[in-house]
């Protein structure tokens, strides 16, 4: 059972869940598809093409008067449109009401000697009688499988028959609430009626009907017979081509010339008019229905093919059990479902690039990482309780402190610890890389010459009271005044370390006779109150220290290389031994992972001019910091590679929020 557990084809529940989530196709799922249609979408080029909307807004309101303006006016910004070269005017504004100013006569004329679009809207019950609509439907017993209202509101009868088309003003939002599609035709107490940009193209075509034919599932085909055939969903809606730029204008700041085109009149006034919810943000209703009309005058048919999902389904399980066979091959597999996903991407890119078909990679790439982290999730685990095994096995080498000290006092044997005051020592090898390219192939060989370093090293911490924690690589940690109660741990860990770099001059010395490249160190020792003692679990413990002055040890010594120097020391560390050893302060710094600095030092002497260095560099004068560094260097030639760092940095300049505390980027 437990070989099956672990095993990475459990992943193939994780896989038929996310296949079945994507046939269920719930809400969320659909939504971020749509999503990243939008990005599909507005990602093309713009545009441009012969639409202006005029804006009846609040500029126009301001001149007018208020709201809803006589009929008379609209009437004389009707001719003024057609004075200035309009090539149709569709009338985006609704007049259920008779006018309170008595204008309507005088509309009802303009309407008769100018072609106008005007809008009716869908509703829950009729108000006025509509102009009848100028479509020819096929298969009319279907029509229940389109969008249906119950009702229409037409304008005043007067209104409504001159005008030369009428149109449906209706939006059907996605799951989300936004705006991508529009149906073109909806049914209305047994009727078709085409929507306003539908019968702005057939106007524009001089045409004298709209035909659809319909089936079980809905709208089978659309078209205007001059114009030609419309490619919309079995609802009868077209994706909206966002990309398309018409000039918005003010009505009462209109062009002097139109040149022939549409133009889409529709209330913007703060108030009045309602925004509507589309890919782009909130627009006007006008400028929708302009981007309608481009979008089907100038060809752009975007489609989400009917074979999409089945397709989209069918990969997903496809590479799923593919990459699934492929993680017995560690790298194999990552980098197939890598290559996966990118390919996913890449091909819906290409899809409506090439054939603006919208096709969805989204939740396939989700998907597949899903089941990669459940496969690889799975095997890291398997591998961790093997590694787990090794170390219970070989776990019970203990420093000898430890063990005489467990003789005498078995209740030790207990999970937990104390706190006490510790200096901590980490050590790491500098220039590995090249000792392992000169073993090569020779695993052995480099195995022998670390355990050497390591005997060499081991050796005076045991030397001098220190209990060794732990090897990490080709690295060591030590603590002091623990077990055991050692009052200068402090200066037995300088000593130590000391200790470490002669006797690593003379291993280096015995190497490099045997042609072996020599081995670099760099040392870290910090003094602080951390918790000590045995800790694990019943089954495997270790005796060990934690805190955050352990870690900040450890930074210490990653900081060594840094500033050029062999050995770093925390603050409280260097005020122990100051007595004993010379303390050179190196710099203030909040190491890697924290906020608050730290001052940190070496063993050397100190001058007085690195203290006026020192003191010019926190206060962050650097130029004069700069300046200071050659003196420094006759002064304490010793610390040159030191003074190289700090001039670099000096030279780099002077970050805008320096404070006195130089932050490390690297551990």
């Amino acid at each position: 059972m437990k070989r099956i557990l672990l095993s990475p084809w459990t992943a193939l529940v994780t896989l038929a869940l996310v296949v079945g989530i994507r046939t269920a196709d719930p809400a969320f799922v659909e939504s971020v598809r749509l999503r990243y249609f939008d990005t599909l979408i507005t990602s093309k080029a713009p545009t441009e093409n012969n639409i202006v909307t005029v804006n009846i807004d609040e500029a126009t309101l301001d001149q007018y008067g208020q709201w809803p303006l006589p009929r008379d006016r609209y009437a004389k910004l009707i001719r003024d449109l057609y004075r200035r070269g309009a090539g149709l005017v569709v009338f985006n504004v609704l007049m259920a009401e008779p006018d309170r100013m008595g204008k309507d006569a005088q509309l009802a004329r303009t309407l008769e000697k100018y072609p106008v679009i005007l809008p009716n809207v869908p509703a829950q019950k009729n108000k006025n009688e509509p102009k009848p609509p100028g479509s020819a439907v096929l298969g009319p017993e279907y029509l229940d499988r389109i969008v249906a209202y119950p009702g229409i509101i037409a304008n005043r009868p007067e209104l409504e028959l001159p005008a030369l088309g009428i149109g449906t003003v209706n939006t059907l939002p996605e799951i989300d609430g936004v705006n991508r599609r529009i149906p073109l035709i909806a049914t209305i107490d047994g009727k078709l009626y085409p929507s306003l940009s539908m019968e702005t193209l057939r106007v524009l075509a001089q045409d004298t009907t709209v035909q659809v034919k319909l089936n079980e599932n809905g709208v089978e085909k659309m078209r205007i017979p001059r114009f030609g055939p419309i490619a919309t969903d079995n609802l009868g809606r077209i994706w909206i081509d966002w990309s398309q730029q018409s000039q918005s204008v003010s009505a009462v700041d209109l062009p002097e010339d139109l040149a022939g085109a549409v133009v889409i009149v529709g209330v913007t006034a703060a108030g009045i008019g309602n925004l509507v919810p589309t890919p782009t943000g909130a627009v006007w209703p006008n400028a929708v229905q302009a981007a309608v009309v481009a979008t089907m005058i100038n060809g752009v048919t975007i489609q989400r093919p009917d074979w999409a999902d089945g397709a989209e389904i069918l990969t997903l399980a496809v590479l799923g059990i593919i990459l699934l066979f492929l993680t017995r091959w560690t790298y194999v597999g990552i980098i197939f479902g890598i290559a996966g996903i990118a390919g996913c991407y890449t091909s819906s890119r290409y899809l409506f690039e090439q054939n603006l078909w919208l096709g969805d990679c989204t939740y396939i790439c989700g998907a597949l990482v899903l089941v990669m982290l459940h496969a690889y999730g799975v095997k890291f685990i398997a591998e961790y309780l093997a590694k787990q095994q090794i170390k219970k096995q070989f776990g019970t080498y203990l420093s000898p402190d430890l063990v005489a000290q467990l003789q005498r006092n078995p209740d030790l044997l207990v999970l937990g610890g104390d706190s006490r005051e510790l200096s901590i020592m980490f050590t790491d090898v500098r220039g590995f890389t090249t000792i392992s390219e000169h073993y090569g192939k020779d695993v052995q060989g480099l195995t022998r010459i670390m355990n050497r370093y390591m005997t060499a090293m081991t050796k005076k911490i045991l030397e001098n009271h220190g209990t060794l924690d732990k090897y990490i690589g080709d690295a060591q940690m030590a603590f002091w005044n623990a077990p055991l109660d050692n009052t200068q741990h402090a200066r037995d860990a300088v000593r130590t370390a000391l200790e470490m770099m002669v006797s690593l001059d003379e291993f280096n010395a015995e190497i490099t006779k045997e042609g072996i490249p020599e081995f670099g160190m760099g040392l870290g020792i910090n003094t602080d109150t951390v918790v000590v003692g045995n800790m694990g679990s019943d089954q495997r413990f270790d005796y060990t220290c934690l805190g955050d002055g352990v870690n900040l040890a450890s930074r210490l010594e990653g900081q060594s290389k840094g500033y050029g120097v062999k050995i770093v020391l925390g603050k409280k560390t260097a005020e122990y031994v100051k007595d004993e050893y010379a303390v050179f302060e190196l710099d203030c710094i909040a190491v890697k992972g924290k906020t608050e600095g730290v001052y940190i030092y070496t063993l050397a002497p100190e001058s007085n001019q690195h203290r006026e260095f020192l003191e010019l560099y926190y206060a962050g004068d650097w130029d004069r910091a700069l300046a200071q560094i050659p003196l420094c260097k006759n002064v304490c030639p010793e610390m040159e590679k030191y003074y190289d760092a700090m001039e670099q940095r000096l030279v780099s300049g002077k970050p805008s929020n320096w404070d006195g505390i130089y932050r490390a980027t690297t551990k």
